[in-house]
């Protein structure tokens, strides 16, 4: 975006937040320009971008929102995120705002922290943190250079944006701290993520759906384009999904790289959203093997459907194309309809994967959370709400044994699928646990039942 006015602003210690609002608000009445933040600390409470403003961190600068959830009170927003209703820099409604740079934001997430829990291998979260950034509703966004540390929860999140790009952005978060997802685009329409870099414990680029508070909707997530990313996640990479309220619809997941992972590339439909016309282009992948703690388990593709709320059903997942995927997994290739919306006319094209065993042996389950019972949890099942739940047997709730083992690649409950030049790579001999059937599929018959073809 172009600046109109420019108004440098020096670090000084204290709290900068009254300065640095007010510049922002007289630079949007004037018509707009960039708020520069000059080398050094910039301490400050919650921020609210205004239409025509590009707050640009300069090489050294460093923003410093404060750990405290409670600063945040005066920039909350309306889509409510893991009981988070607040954001440290927040828009709405606005027009040709930017937040660009070579400076960096850390997001103290260490204040964040309540203790830790060594049994699934994760911190445990407090009750409440803000996101890093919030923009919502807004026109002409751009978030470009910058560096993000630390975020104690979801980094960016754009919620029923359009006309955004997001460019040569580093996320660096603990990979221990749930939820601390990298980039999700929320019913947001026409957007592009470019040349990102990517390291976080929960999804790394992702996009949804949410419901309002209304009990709606809150808009269709479509005209999306990833491209040129490296993402490390210990949930899933590139991901559409688990909210799917609204439709998902013509999205492209090209030319990136997935390394230390869970999951690779994922669909998960839950809330009465179709998605359709995805295409996961030219990926390398590198997924690992991880503890129940943490959805999945070295898969590099996973597509699934479930039925969370009976009274809301899930969406179909229709036309997906997955061509010219390479790298290793310790799990398997997944795509599984287990409910009626079902999935069709999946292409599968030079897919070429080293199949290796995991240290862990959790790689031969295949992983259908979250569940109904995700959202609920019953005070003594363990785990933690929206995660994970464990059943009176002691196993997690929404991870099921492969029949026969572990095969290469798990399809069921699909319509049109098509597999072209897929070469799965495995350990001869097999190990314990695993399938000698490298693709196992299984169709609904007339009466209920299963039908097999190996």
């Amino acid at each position: 975006m172009s600046a109109t006015f420019l108004v440098a602003i020096e670090a000084f210690d204290g709290d900068n937040t009254d300065r640095l609002q007010a510049t922002i608000n007289t630079l949007s009445a004037s018509g707009g320009g960039r708020l520069k933040l000059l080398a050094g600390i910039h301490l400050c409470r919650g921020l609210q971008l205004r239409s025509g403003v590009d707050l640009h961190l300069g090489a050294g600068a460093v923003l410093r929102p404060v750990p405290d959830y409670a600063a945040y009170t005066h920039t909350t927003v309306s889509v409510i995120a893991e009981k988070s209703d607040r954001g440290m820099i927040v828009a709405k409604g606005a027009r040709r705002i930017g937040l660009t740079g070579e400076g960096r934001i850390e997001a103290g997430c260490e204040s964040f922290i309540i203790g830790d829990d060594e049994s699934v291998g994760t911190f445990i979260p407090a009750e409440f943190r803000p996101r890093v950034v919030v923009f919502q509703d807004c026109d002409e966004v751009e978030i470009s250079s910058i560096t993000i540390s630390r975020s104690p929860m979801w980094t960016l999140h754009f919620v029923g944006c359009t006309d955004l790009a997001v460019r040569n952005v580093t996320i660096e978060n603990d990979r221990r701290l749930p939820n601390t997802d990298g980039i999700v685009l929320d019913a947001c329409r026409g957007a592009v993520i470019e040349d990102c870099r990517i390291s976080t414990a929960d999804d790394g680029i992702c996009l949804k759906t949410s419901i309002g508070p209304d009990g709606v909707a809150i808009g269709q997530c479509e005209n999306i384009v990833v491209r040129r990313c490296a993402v490390q996640s210990l949930s899933c990479a590139l991901k559409i999904g688990t909210e799917t309220h609204g439709d998902v619809s013509n999205v492209v997941f090209e030319d990136c790289s997935v390394s230390s992972s869970n999951r690779a590339l994922g669909i998960f439909s839950r809330d009465g959203g179709r998605i359709s016309n995805v295409r996961f282009s030219r990926i390398a992948v590198e997924c690992r093997e991880t503890p129940d703690g943490f959805w999945g388990s070295g898969e590099a593709l996973t597509v699934n459907i479930v039925d969370r709320i009976a009274e809301r059903p899930a969406g179909a997942v229709e036309n997906l194309i997955v061509e010219d995927v390479t790298g290793r997994m310790e799990g398997a290739i997944t795509i599984i309809a287990a409910a009626p919306a079902g999935i069709r006319n999946v292409s599968l094209a030079r897919v070429a994967i080293d199949q290796q065993p995991g240290q862990l042996g959790t790689g031969r389950t295949y992983d259908l959370r979250p569940t109904n019972a995700d959202l609920a949890p019953k005070a003594d099942g363990g785990g933690r709400a929206n995660a994970w739940t464990r059943g009176a047997d002691g196993r997690v709730i929404g991870l099921q044994d492969y029949p026969g083992g572990m095969p290469a690649a798990y399809v069921a409950g699909v319509t049109g699928i098509l597999m072209n030049e897929v070469r799965i790579n495995r350990p001869a001999p097999l190990p314990q646990g695993w399938n000698e059937n490298d693709v196992v599929m299984e169709t609904a018959s007339p009466d209920g039942s299963g039908a097999w073809q190996n």
